[in-house]
């Protein structure tokens, strides 16, 4: 009998993760009072509690899925992840490792030995070992290359010669093409002869004697046309075809906006080459918008939760540092202006409201930029169109917002010239969250940077001192 894997879920995780974790505690309970006690035998008697309880363990694991194992091992501390990393079948250790994230990947790949590793790359198709390829020794590299056969050995140089952000990087060399000079009765018997269809075939790919792609066939109108009928008849001639140059982000684009499951990936000359399929799209996009948000904050890769104090401290600190500099200069502003603060107390109340709000309108136009420069909705060039709607919708938001603020401010202290200043005060410092939301990405993507780089630390920083500044000062020129 085949062994089946459970899917899970994802709301059943939390609780198979919970399982997982009693299950350890128990083993490492027992295996403790074993080891104090001193009786005969002592040494099989723990043998046969140890073997118990990771017996169970190992059972449940054998039937989980890979993506729900990967969940598990990441949101363990290190040293329960290897005792579990221990327990799964060494034929399932390459599939875990693609579904895994690249910091908790890599721990683990520093615990095995270089035979284990080509054990465990040697199950992958050549898509998957180039995705974990980067990942890997040089020397494991190597002996997986000389493992491959000849063919499968070029798919697997040509796919790491790609960059991360390109379709060739994205690219499934398991394709089914047929001739166009064939009956579709002919490609209903070559389709017998494979055990299974390749992952994600919604359509075959109809290719002349040179590999050239003429058209594609899907498996769905293969299976309602009569079977007499040529492949050149019953193919479609309009379809979305991708280069291995492209950027991988214009083949995230077209899936989108043309439903895809697959599309074939051709070469300058209009040569097959492989396919790229949904899932590998999903996955980039997931990583793509993981990376964004992490950008945002100022992390430069993705952290593994439970990696070492200093792993995490070199991951975080440049950013810190920026910001540590921002802070000192929007505390510079306050101290300017400290006279102004002791003869009108309520300044120091009222200016991290302009602050505060000023830096959640930046953070909003600085989100929706990126947005619009991910998925190509905006050009650079458009930039002074982007600074005209910014500008509109900030002057609107201040008008009311701020005409708001300044009837509080006016009603709280009594001072009509107090509500004026928290009025105009809020509105200068959203045009200027606005000018930086629009500025800040479109230079960071001008100069080929993520736009989204450090970007809620630097709009922070802007409408803090600015913020300040901008209150601060009209409080001083007015009220004063």
């Amino acid at each position: 009998m085949p062994e089946t894997i459970e899917r899970k879920e994802l709301e059943d995780l939390q609780q198979d993760l919970h399982d997982v974790q009693e299950r350890l505690r128990r083993h490492r309970l027992v295996e403790g009072l074993v080891e104090r006690q001193r009786m005969p035998k002592h040494e099989l008697v723990e043998s046969l509690v140890h073997k118990q309880h990771l017996a169970e363990l190992r059972s449940k694991l054998d039937q989980m899925h890979a993506a729900d194992i990967a969940y598990i091992l990441e949101a363990l501390p290190i040293n329960e992840r290897l005792a579990v990393w221990d327990l799964v079948k060494a034929e399932r250790d390459g599939e875990i490792l693609l579904e895994l994230s690249e910091p908790v990947r890599e721990s683990l790949i520093r615990t095995m030995d270089s035979d284990e590793l080509v054990a465990a790359v040697e199950t992958l198709d050549t898509a998957d070992i180039a995705e974990l390829a980067p990942d890997l020794p040089d020397e494991v590299i190597q002996d997986v290359f000389q493992s491959l056969p000849v063919a499968e050995r070029e798919q697997l140089r040509a796919a790491m010669s790609y960059p991360e952000d390109a379709v060739g990087a994205l690219m499934d060399f398991d394709v089914v093409s047929v001739r166009e000079d064939v009956t579709l009765e002919t490609v209903t018997r070559y389709l017998r002869r494979f055990e299974e269809l390749p992952d994600h075939t919604d359509q075959l790919f109809v290719v002349d004697r040179e590999q050239r792609l003429k058209g594609v066939l899907p498996i769905a109108k293969l299976v309602v046309t009569d079977l007499e009928t040529p492949v050149v008849d019953a193919m479609l001639n309009e379809f979305v075809t991708l280069y291995a140059d492209d950027k991988a982000q214009d083949a995230a684009q077209a899936f989108e906006r043309y439903d895809l499951v697959s599309a074939a990936v051709i070469d300058q000359g209009g040569k097959l080459v492989g396919r790229v399929t949904v899932d590998a799209v999903v996955d980039f996009i997931r990583q793509k918008s993981e990376s964004e948000a992490l950008a945002k904050g100022g992390l430069r890769d993705t952290e593994d939760v439970f990696a070492p104090v200093w792993q995490s401290v070199k991951n975080r600190w440049a950013w810190l540092a920026i910001n540590l500099v921002t802070a000192f200069v929007a505390s510079r502003v306050i101290g300017a202006f400290e006279g102004s603060i002791e003869k009108l107390v309520a300044l120091a109340a009222l200016m991290p409201i302009v602050a505060g709000i000023g830096g959640n309108s930046g953070n909003q136009t600085i989100t929706m930029i990126v947005r619009a420069l991910a998925l190509g909705q905006i050009q650079i060039e458009q930039a002074r169109k982007l600074f005209a709607k910014e500008i509109g919708v900030a002057l609107a938001n201040g008008a009311v917002w701020g005409g708001i603020l300044g009837v509080i401010a006016w009603a709280l202290y009594g001072n009509v010239k107090l509500g004026l200043v928290m009025t105009l005060a809020m509105t200068l410092n959203l045009l200027l969250a606005a000018i930086m939301g629009v500025v800040i990405p479109t230079t960071m993507a001008k100069l080929g940077r993520d736009p989204a780089l450090g970007s809620s630390v630097l709009i922070t920083a802007c409408t803090d001192s600015g913020g300040f500044f901008i209150f601060l000062g009209l409080a001083t020129l007015f009220l004063l």
